[in-house]
């Protein structure tokens, strides 16, 4: 099953609307037969590109690992327990059921009609956390969101002066890069926009571009911006009084909220185009915004080994009472570089 997972991510951010899956078919003897994974919607799921390895997508008597429910319906693809039920597996190994209402139990209750013998639950934490996206889409109708900033050790990601590069060094910058690669939607504000005015393409070799997305309230951006012409189309989320713009991008009109537009609603207009997560390299209007809604899930933040004392910090707003603070529990810390990597979730 860890194999699965470990198949299954090497699609991460390329899979939406669908989950992440790969599969393993191991012989009695415990020899693997075939592995196989998700590449991207419309391609084969993980049990069918594993069975194609194997003559005639035959494996009789053989175990087939799966970290996530097979699909028993027609939808870009056909349904994964037909392929599965003619290669002759005896036993099928699923990491945990899907709970999108059109699977939800019918591939395994299929199966087991059939004669195949199901293990469920195997490794099904480690499971759920690599489909968290995909499972927060199913329940909450929105995507997953990850705020990255860059910042000091005193938490500024830039100095009184307003001069921010490079507050970490080259290899937190190309980490960041993985993370766009990785999620299927980069996000801005309009602040950091006609600051930086980025491009938020992918720059690594073998690298994909993730979907741009800006905050902008007012549509005040011009079609000038390099976001405009750098790779995907972009989606320009705004008030639903915002003045007419024609630009190349696809505009989203959302209700206004207290400083700006309302991002939950936005997140779910993300969701509804296949949107299953979201990064976050907007300034601290944006990220305070973003935690006031209770909209963030995980924080990733690079710290350099810097001392400023002074400048402005990755949120912003008024000052929140001890009180009153916005708690995240740790995940993980390493080091990137000359800098460090804390990764935090919601609490």
């Amino acid at each position: 099953m860890r194999r699965c997972l470990e198949l299954a991510r090497q699609a991460e951010g390329r899979t939406a609307p669908n989950p992440m899956v790969g599969c393993v078919i191991v012989s009695d003897a415990g020899e693997t037969l075939a592995e196989g994974f998700h590449r991207a919607a419309g391609q084969d799921h993980a049990e069918v590109d594993a069975l194609r390895k194997l003559p005639d997508r035959r494996a009789p008597g053989a175990t087939m690992v799966v970290n996530l429910e097979p699909c028993n319906h027609h939808g870009r693809t056909p349904p994964c327990t037909d392929a599965v039920l003619r290669s002759g597996v005896r036993r099928v190994i699923v990491g945990m059921v899907d709970p999108n209402p059109i699977v939800a139990g019918m591939g395994l209750d299929r199966l087991r009609a059939a004669g195949v013998e199901v293990v469920l639950g195997v490794e099904e934490a480690a499971c759920r956390a690599l489909n968290a996206p995909y499972l927060l889409a199913l329940s909450e109708r929105r995507p997953l969101v990850t705020v990255k900033a860059a910042v000091s050790l005193d938490g500024r990601v830039a100095d009184a002066f307003g001069r921010s590069q490079w507050i970490t060094g080259e290899a937190a910058r190309l980490e960041g890069h993985r993370l766009r690669d990785r999620h299927d939607a980069v996000m801005v504000g309009s602040g950091t926009l006609f600051a930086d005015d980025p491009s938020l393409n992918t720059r690594i070799e073998g690298g994909r571009d993730a979907l741009p997305v800006i905050v902008d309230t007012q549509l005040r951006v011009t079609p000038e911006a390099r976001v405009m012409r750098a790779g995907r189309r972009p989606v320009v989320l705004c008030a639903q009084d915002a003045p007419d713009r024609a630009l190349p991008a696809d505009v989203v009109r959302v209700p206004r909220a207290e400083g700006g537009v309302d991002l939950g609603a936005g997140l779910r207009a993300l969701a509804a185009r296949g949107v299953h997560s979201v990064l976050v390299e907007g300034g601290a209007g944006l990220n305070r915004a973003l935690l006031s809604a209770g909209l963030v899930d995980r924080l990733c933040l690079f710290v350099a080994p810097k001392v400023l004392a002074g400048g402005l910090g990755f949120v912003g707003g008024a000052p929140i009472p001890l009180a009153e603070a916005y708690r995240l529990r740790h995940v993980d810390a390493r080091p990137v570089g000359e800098d460090l990597l804390i990764v935090l979730e919601r609490a």
